[in-house]
């Protein structure tokens, strides 16, 4: 199986992403964050290791680039805690910076900002997943992330060295940090482009996680879930008219700041105001 692969998880039409590639260095991720998706479909997922033969596989794929984006992960997060030490993310942004691509980092860490020098070689933007504002909120949803003012932090200092930078405010949790009107007006003071938000969606193992974090907001999530809300392809959505109320206040905050809007996949694609994973804002390939 190819390290680098195209960018189609789900196969469906609900996902609006352009054409891209994808790379994940390592399999699983250590942010445990209680509303993850992956953890549902990869095994052992709190158990973070690299992918085998990383690099060297790495380095015969890179070669044969052409341009395209390579999305650094979109499965498990490129800057787990064991990065700061391991630095094969690192590595293989070294490797994809000597061959013809375009580069795409989606993380949750401020550990990216280790490679601006890297990232500012290279057409690049940086995907930040900011969920919340509130540190103790924070640290209840993405126990060993790094906290939401690190992140914030991050994303001012990526900006400041010239790369462009979007933020993934994501999930929206219904009556957890279903208004980001304060965080939406420190990313636009800061200079993020870009925002991408999607809602919740709950499988057995992170609503699990949910239930037991959060458990007084669970029992008022479940009838708007299990009850009121839809199945699409397999995933349990809210109902279409509250995912449009919520994702509709988050765009109409962010357009008024001037900060440019996507959802992820939500079968609500006219809410977008530019491509929604934010890799329009990568520069051209300049070889």
């Amino acid at each position: 199986m190819p390290l680098i692969s195209s960018f189609d998880p789900w196969r469906s039409g609900m996902c609006t992403c352009p054409p891209k590639l994808t790379l994940n260095p390592y399999s699983g991720c250590d942010h445990d964050c209680v509303y993850c998706y992956a953890s549902s479909y990869v095994q052992n997922f709190s158990q973070c290791r690299p992918k085998k033969d990383l690099l060297t596989a790495l380095k015969r794929e890179a070669a044969k680039l052409k341009g395209e984006v390579v999305s650094i992960s979109n499965s498990s997060d490129p800057y787990p805690r064991a990065e700061a030490n391991a630095g094969l993310t690192r590595r293989c942004l070294e490797i994809l910076s000597g061959n013809n691509c375009r580069i795409q980092i989606i993380t949750k860490s401020n550990l990216v900002t280790r490679d601006d020098d890297l990232l500012a070689e290279v057409p690049s933007a940086v995907a930040l997943t900011i969920t919340t504002d509130d540190d103790h909120l924070a640290s209840i949803l993405e126990p060993h992330a790094p906290s939401a003012t690190e992140r914030i932090r991050a994303a001012q200092d990526l900006v400041r060295k010239g790369i462009p930078v979007s933020v993934r405010i994501d999930p929206i949790i219904p009556l957890v940090n279903e208004d980001p009107d304060k965080l939406i007006a420190t990313l636009a003071d800061i200079g993020v482009r870009h925002i991408t938000s999607s809602t919740y969606k709950p499988k057995p193992d992170n609503w699990r996680r949910l239930s037991q974090a959060l458990p007084a907001v669970a029992e008022k999530l479940k009838p708007l879930y299990f009850q009121q809300g839809e199945r699409i392809g397999g995933n349990t959505l809210l109902s279409r008219d509250l995912r449009l109320k919520l994702l509709s206040n988050v765009r109409d905050l962010a357009s008024a700041k001037g900060i440019k809007f996507g959802v992820c996949r939500e079968g609500l694609p006219k809410l977008n105001t530019a491509a929604c994973d934010g890799s329009w804002l990568i520069p051209p390939a300049t070889r």
